[in-house]
């Protein structure tokens, strides 16, 4: 990775009669300049970036650049989700029958921008029921779900715990036991990462309350954010983005999903307002990409 650049300005007299400007001689070499131009580019540019030339496809796809942009502050935090897909309703005005189809949405802060990720080739038709996201090093991870055209379990059984890491320790959060369906315990599991070591946390979480997607992490006690707001108190779904947290979530059962921006400060609730309908539906489960 090239060192940071290093910059120094040299005032160039204009000659006798012409106006006066200020005009500055930048030293250092063309390479240095187009390396600290590339890291400050928008993520949305580097589809087409990588397309003029061969040295700036393997630098911008590179894992050491990604680090270097990360480090120095100019990648983006995104919210991606797991969302239902709107359908258009059948002309007699009947709601399209079938399980709801699934895909992957990001919304990016800042801009408040919303766009729609391309269907994994695998699941044309929509991701697994129930999957969840999460993200490592820029790229998001699928797991879990029921295949959605046979209902089946992609792999292995979980019972609707949440896991959340917690500085240096990993807290797998409430959930049940097979044989004790819906019955959600207020218990952790916590491994410390750097040791492996497990250990079990009483009074964690309340008891009979469905943890999946809804963890908050307070100063001194987990909460969940359907406790936070009336309107957020079924179906919620968070995703922590630095200063802010994304959350969605209906005021009832069966009403329509709202998106709010919750300031980490103040824990102000702020309304994302003008969303298309495309975007609008329900919010299965969400994480945090630095993009």
């Amino acid at each position: 990775m090239t060192k940071p650049v290093r910059l120094s300005l040299t005032w160039t007299e204009p000659a006798r009669g012409v106006v006066r400007c200020h005009r500055w001689r930048w030293r250092c070499s063309n390479e240095e300049i187009g390396n600290e131009c590339l890291t400050r580019f928008h993520y949305s540019t580097h589809r087409l970036a990588v397309r003029v030339c061969r040295r700036w496809q393997e630098l911008l796809q590179s894992k050491e650049f990604y680090y270097h942009r990360k480090r120095t502050g100019y990648t983006q935090k995104a919210a991606c989700l797991i969302q239902s897909l709107k359908c258009d309703s059948d002309p007699d005005g009947s709601k399209p029958d079938g399980p709801p189809r699934y895909g992957i949405t990001a919304f990016e802060p800042v801009s408040g921008t919303w766009g729609r990720v391309d269907p994994v080739p695998k699941y044309p038709d929509g991701l697994p029921l129930f999957c969840q996201i999460t993200s490592c090093e820029g790229n998001i991870l699928v797991m879990g779900g029921w295949d959605p055209t046979n209902y089946e379990a992609v792999r292995d059984e979980r019972d609707e715990c949440q896991g959340v890491v917690i500085g240096s320790e990993f807290w797998m959060v409430s959930g049940y036991r097979t044989d004790n369906q819906g019955q959600f315990e207020g218990t952790a599991e916590v491994m410390e990462l750097e040791t492996g070591q497990w250990v079990r946390v009483e009074e964690a979480w309340k008891a009979s309350q469905c943890p999946r997607s809804c963890v908050g992490v307070g100063k001194e006690k987990l909460f969940s954010w359907a406790d936070c707001d009336s309107a957020i108190r079924v179906g919620v779904c968070s995703a922590p983005l630095g200063e802010w947290t994304f959350v969605s979530g209906s005021a009832h059962q069966g009403g329509p999903t709202g998106f709010f921006l919750v300031d980490q400060q103040t824990g102000k609730c702020n309304t994302i307002d003008e969303i298309s309908l495309q975007f609008s539906g329900f919010i299965q489960s969400g994480c945090c990409v630095d993009i």
